[in-house]
């Protein structure tokens, strides 16, 4: 009997649900167990639906020629799960459809294939040892650094956080810090368990014991005296971004190294992962994260500057609110931003395109910048207004940026988007410095536009995750290259 096309549909998604369902546990295991992260051309599976599982697989065909099937992949996920590897970041979408329409294979079977795509994590014996981190501050960022440690939690977690230091200490005050982690407005849900340990002063989230530390200044706390060793400090407060500040962290015994997520003040390293990461030297300790909005421009004109070149130009970012804004009007020092904050365009000034030179100095004097705060909580756009040194057209700039979003060494940090319909909050959760929105581009001969999405709380929280693993020196290495 023939089937018909709604049962053949049907049959076919029913299919796709299975091999999602069989595929999860797996994502799961690996995660956990040996610290493997898999994702779909660059859609991280691990904690997705079966849902995200399968529209991460219809992704693909926006990119190749022929879509990818679950059915096509899971074999190469089985194989992966039975190979003894170190922890990184493998996209099993790029492996699956090179071995299967672009002939990688060359005739040798799964197993051989994957073990030369992923030699370099054959091997691993022991693995390293996580390094403690300390979140000095616990705000939006903090939260959701916590949040993306507390994820990568578990017996291969290259970073363990092990406290959070914040000032207060009332009663009731743990409990809502733990609230706070446990439900967000923005970002949903905690995905997990949180309990509070009242008489030890903690909070116990998916398997992780965190310490809750009440302290006044940097240079006040034993680290030791919670088991914590060679620290690694990452200082959410934004009170403190010169050497001088930065450095009491240093005095606090079991404290070695400083994160700063937020620009620094005077020589202070100012580091874009995926830009100038390797500046990072094993001896350096403290170093600054820059700023969201930095993290979300700099890696886009860096690949453009390296394939058409820069003259000058302008970065107008529009920028969701933030907390050092009035709800209602009030007294702010700050020109302009005493204004609410829920009711107001607020024109305001933004350093990110003169810090864009501390991470990329070949454009050091060629960019100004400016900032319009608007009435959305998350996710903001920087419309880059450019110059080139070479004549280009609309297909090749966005095919130029597609492709570095997919193959380049910033396929982390730039996602590129064709969507005719995408809008801010479509962009709530993304784990990218930046989002391309290619249907946005200008190009009129050496002159382009760009449109830049980020999200300047979760986006950049990802980008100050990298920049930790290179500060403790914990190899993460994403694959294929």
């Amino acid at each position: 009997m023939t089937l018909s096309h709604e049962q053949e549909y049907q049959n076919s998604w029913q299919e796709r649900q299975d091999y999602a369902e069989n595929m999860q546990p797996i994502i799961g295991r690996l995660y956990r167990n040996s610290g493997i992260e898999i994702a779909i051309y660059g859609r991280p599976l691990v904690n997705t639906s079966v849902i995200d599982v399968i529209k991460a697989h219809k992704t693909v065909a926006r990119f190749e020629e022929s879509k990818l099937r679950l059915r096509e992949s899971f074999p190469f996920l089985e194989a992966i799960s039975k190979m003894d590897l170190a922890p990184a970041r493998i996209d099993l979408g790029k492996l699956a459809y090179a071995y299967i329409y672009k002939n990688a294979g060359e005739g040798r079977s799964i197993e051989e294939y994957l073990n030369a795509e992923l030699s370099e994590l054959l091997n691993k014996g022991d693995g390293q040892k996580p390094r403690d981190v300390v979140l000095y501050g616990f705000g939006r960022i903090g939260r959701l650094l916590a949040r993306l440690l507390i994820e990568r939690g578990g017996s291969h977690a290259d970073l363990r956080l092990r406290a959070i230091v914040v000032r207060g200490g009332r009663d009731g005050d743990l409990e809502k810090r733990a609230s706070l982690l446990r439900r967000d407005s923005i970002h949903g849900p905690f995905n997990g368990s949180i309990t509070v340990d009242h008489e030890k002063k903690a909070i116990k989230a998916n398997g992780n014991y965190i310490q809750i530390i009440y302290a006044n200044s940097p240079d006040e706390v034993d680290y030791t005296k919670y088991g914590i060793e060679n620290a690694l400090i990452v200082d959410n407060t934004g009170i403190w971004k010169d050497e001088d500040g930065l450095g009491l962290h240093l005095k606090s015994t079991g404290a070695a190294k400083v994160l700063l997520t937020a620009p620094a003040k005077g020589e202070i390293k100012n580091v874009v992962y995926g830009v100038n990461n390797q500046d990072i030297a094993s001896e350096d300790k403290i170093v600054s994260a820059a700023s969201c909005t930095t993290n979300a421009i700099t890696p886009v004109l860096k690949a453009i500057n390296d394939k058409f070149g820069i003259k000058n130009g302008h970065v107008e970012t529009v920028h969701s609110y933030t907390n050092d804004q009035n709800l209602i009007d009030n007294y702010h020092k700050a020109e302009r931003r005493g204004r609410s904050a829920a009711l107001n365009m607020v024109i305001t000034e933004t350093g990110a395109a003169k810090a864009v030179a501390k991470a990329l100095p070949e454009l050091a004097g060629k960019l100004t910048g400016n900032a319009i705060r608007v009435p959305t909580p998350n996710v903001s756009m920087a419309i880059i207004n450019l110059n080139l040194n070479s004549e280009t057209d609309r297909d090749e700039l966005n095919g130029y940026l597609r492709d570095t979003s997919l193959y380049s060494d910033l396929r982390d940090q730039i996602d590129y988007t064709s969507s005719t319909e995408i809008v801010s909050t479509d962009l709530v959760g993304s784990r990218y410095a930046g989002v391309v929105d290619s249907q946005a581009t200008i190009v009129d001969g050496d002159r382009a536009v760009l449109y830049v999405w980020y999200d300047n709380e979760f986006g950049y929280s990802c980008q100050v995750v990298r920049v930790m693993r290179d500060m403790a020196e914990v190899a993460f290495p994403s694959l294929p290259r």
